[in-house]
């Protein structure tokens, strides 16, 4: 493919990432890091008021999203190993 081709044609040459596989601490981190996590917007009485950009918003939202299922799975994880520690204990103390 030429130089000329590369640079103009409709598709993408490297398939991009999607939103779902970056980091979301990242991306909120670079949304505040960019200056664009919120909007400032002026009243009529001169008072300024900052306001989260919907970009922003996702983002958290995103980032609240894996951590409830990280702790989805550690929660699952902590009842199978109270089970299995009460089932323990069971066998212990009936071989005393």
């Amino acid at each position: 493919m030429s130089y000329l081709n590369k640079m103009y044609s409709k598709r993408p040459l490297s398939p991009k990432q999607s939103s779902s596989d970056k980091n979301p601490n990242r991306v909120t981190g670079g949304l505040k890091g960019q200056g664009v996590d919120h909007v400032v917007m002026i009243g009529e009485d001169g008072s300024e008021n900052q306001i989260p950009t919907q970009r922003y918003v996702a983002s958290l939202e995103e980032q609240l999203r894996k951590q409830r299922s990280a702790i989805q799975v550690l929660e699952r994880k902590v009842s199978r190993q109270d089970s299995a520690l009460q089932q323990l204990n069971s066998l212990y103390s009936r071989g005393r």
